[in-house]
């Protein structure tokens, strides 16, 4: 590889730690192989230029702005004027701007953004449908232009043959380095056209968005298992660019001196471990391994170890394969390369499909003891979020494994019950309608449009995308990736409550888009309907909405200034919902009494749940607060190790006030969440 050209925002920025590691890598490769570096980015050149003087990024060879729209040699100091000339006929900017301005919905990107050769725009939620209308528009006046719509936010005009890959592959002309031997990353539509250029190699990071699959769906892609930089470092290791980093030193690790503090929080909870402190973590893993070695059973992950609990009456549910629970154990242990956990998780996935029903619904469970599917939660209630986690988990097992042969076994299975989601979605608005108590949070209720449903239906659509992408059945992949992309649009708007609202259309709001109205917030919002809303924080559904790539860095860290600000990680991490709901609030009602179970600061009522601590852990990493993060893995691993009876039980959910056990011991999902967050942490490294 000769040239590497990488995307900023969502890739090579994002998570500054992760860019410093990326700087790192860069550097460690020899000079005399290192490929000629180009930042490739929708800002301004002036912009990149100011990130690189302040440090935060690295100083490469040329930079390519404006979405392909301006090059600057940076050894030689100034811009090649030359390039403009190559897309100059048909542009008028004028023109341009006069038309997109009487398009609806469309605001002006601050002047930053804009460029003599770049007309840039937000346009909200627009549909396919929407931006052909605007491109006839513009070719009816005689205007030869690109016009670009990414991040169902961002609208860009620019001249025909201004894009990403052309000016890259303008500039490899000029430095006679053929494209064969370029390598490019990115994680959104506007990157689309550097991997589309004949012969070069690809890097999608892990948070790309769907536009960028569904554009590269039939093309050979080196898809990372990281996000951000991490993602791009991952990449270039598998192309041979540079070598992969040895594990972390407990010298590393283990600080001389505490870090400065980060403004909004206390220095010393962002303190580095002192050496007992990283063994108590590491204690913990080996307990956490054993722990869920106990689930281990013929029909796959058991919610509970069979032989550590009592389970009569309604506990009787724990002798199951959990569709929810087996999925979760799955997607956090599979790394592991242990035959035993490879084959529990293959069985997880094969007992719970076998058992789909005529209609195409995955069963909530499958009991242990003689194998008999219940497709319904507590009280009889359809648990609709099971089968959204199986697509999920058997995306993320033949991608890990390279199983394609039991996606061929299962493909028709697949499609009847993405099928039985979709019908769930009875208004056809993008998002499904979940009954009442009819997801993990069964005797809760939530109902109708369900932040954490749907944030599982958005990354369900994509898993399925991509599954079908392996199975070379590229247009229906593009289908679902499409709609992907769709449903994030949907959920960002209507759960991210604005003030901002179009006074065109403020007379077609609904009640709820009333109230939203009356303020904003800084995270998701729990749930909404045709009729009302919740303005409480769904801890769990937050967390997942980054880590699947529904929310982008900059309201992530919203979000986590928020739960820091109160709290929601005291006396330990994590409440699963932010406030509790009381009685004589709106939300309560009067079955929260039964068997005491959802009281406030119980169970699904803001109790704390080790298994979403784990996730906690995981999405303070990426926003690039290591030091915090490895603290409240510390912080996770004392929780772990507290048990009712014994050490290390990994039990299922603490009282949110006492911080006391109040379940189930050795818990599958909180055994392998803490697994998953010490391995992405880098603190164990290797089976």
């Amino acid at each position: 590889m000769r040239l590497f050209s990488t995307d900023l925002d969502g890739t090579l920025l994002g998570n500054p730690e992760a860019t410093q590691r990326f700087r790192k890598h860069w550097h460690r490769i020899p000079s005399r192989v290192r490929p000629v570096l180009v930042y490739n980015s929708g800002r301004m050149v002036a912009d990149i230029q100011r990130l690189i003087a302040e440090g935060e990024l690295d100083t490469p060879d040329y930079l390519i702005g404006g979405i392909g729209t301006e090059i600057f040699d940076v050894k030689a100091g100034h811009p090649l004027d030359e390039f403009n000339r190559f897309f100059d006929e048909g542009w008028d900017l004028d023109l341009i701007e006069e038309i997109v301005s009487r398009h609806r919905g469309v605001e002006r990107q601050p002047p930053d953004f804009l460029h003599p050769y770049k007309s840039s725009w937000y346009l909200h939620r627009a549909t396919p449908e929407m931006i052909v209308e605007l491109e006839g528009k513009l070719a009816a006046v005689g205007l030869d232009v690109n016009v670009i719509y990414s991040s169902q936010r961002d609208l860009d005009v620019l001249p025909a043959r201004a894009n990403k890959g052309n000016a890259l592959a303008w500039l490899c002309r000029r430095l006679e380095i053929p494209l064969s031997e370029v390598l490019v990353a990115g994680d959104t539509a506007n990157d689309t056209s550097m991997f589309l250029l004949p012969a070069v190699r690809g890097i999608a990071v892990e948070n790309a968005q769907p536009q960028l699959y569904q554009e590269i769906v039939d093309f050979p892609v080196y898809h990372s298992t990281t996000v951000l930089a991490d993602g791009v470092i991952e990449g270039l290791v598998h192309f041979g660019v540079g070598e992969p980093e040895g594990p972390e030193s407990d010298e590393i690790l283990l600080a001389a001196e505490p870090p400065q503090p980060r403004g909004f929080y206390d220095s010393r909870a962002g303190a580095r471990l002192e050496e007992e402190e990283l063994a108590t973590i590491r204690t913990g893993y080996e307990h956490a391994i054993d722990a869920l070695r106990r689930n281990i059973t013929p029909l796959g992950f058991s919610a509970c170890s069979l032989n550590d609990n009592v389970n009569a009456g309604t506990s009787a549910n724990y002798r199951s394969v959990w569709a929810r629970d087996g999925a979760i154990t799955l997607m956090s242990s599979l790394e592991l390369e242990m035959d035993e956990v490879r084959q529990a998780a293959k069985a997880t996935l094969c007992t719970l499909l076998d058992a789909v029903s005529d209609a195409g619904q995955i069963p909530s469970n499958v009991r242990i003891d003689d194998g008999t599917p219940d497709y319904s939660g507590v009280g009889g209630i359809c648990s609709l979020d099971g089968g959204l986690w199986i697509i999920m988990a058997f995306y993320h097992y033949v991608r890990v494994t390279g199983d394609t042969a039991l996606l061929e076994q299962y493909a028709g299975t697949l499609q009847r019950a993405m099928d039985w989601l979709t019908a769930h979605d009875s208004n056809n608005d993008g998002l499904l309608e979940i009954p009442e108590a009819g997801d993990w949070t069964d005797l809760f209720g939530r109902s109708y449009n369900v932040l954490y449903d749907e944030v599982l239906w958005y990354r369900a659509n994509v898993c399925y995308g991509r599954l079908l992408e392996l199975r070379h059945q590229y247009q229906r992949a593009s289908h679902y990736l499409s709609r992907s992309q769709f449903i994030r649009g949907e959920i960002l708007a209507n759960f991210w409550p604005s003030t901002r609202l179009d006074p065109d259309v403020r007379a077609q709001l609904s009640f709820a888009d009333q109230q939203f109205s009356l303020g904003d917030t800084p995270f998701l919002i729990s749930q909404i309907s045709p009729f009302s809303f919740s303005w409480r924080c769904d801890v769990f559904g937050n967390i997942l909405a980054f880590l699947t790539n529904i929310l982008d860095v900059d309201r992530a860290r919203m979000v986590f200034k928020f739960l820091w600000g109160v709290g929601v990680n005291e006396p330990w991490p994590v409440a699963n919902l932010y406030p509790p709901v009381h009685s004589g609030d709106a939300e309560w009602r009067s079955y929260y009494t039964v068997n005491l179970l959802n009281l406030p600061h119980h169970y699904h009522n803001g109790g704390i749940w080790p298994f979403i601590g784990g996730m906690w852990v995981r999405f303070i990493y990426r926003l690039g607060y290591s030091d915090l993060a490895m603290r409240e893995l510390y912080r996770l691993a004392e929780l772990n190790r507290l048990g009712r009876d014994g050490e290390w039980e990994f039990n299922e959910w603490i009282h949110g006030r006492t911080g006391r056990p109040m379940g189930k011991r050795f818990q599958a999902w909180s055994a392998a969440a803490y697994i998953r967050a010490c391995r992405e942490l880098g603190v164990i490294n290797g089976a």
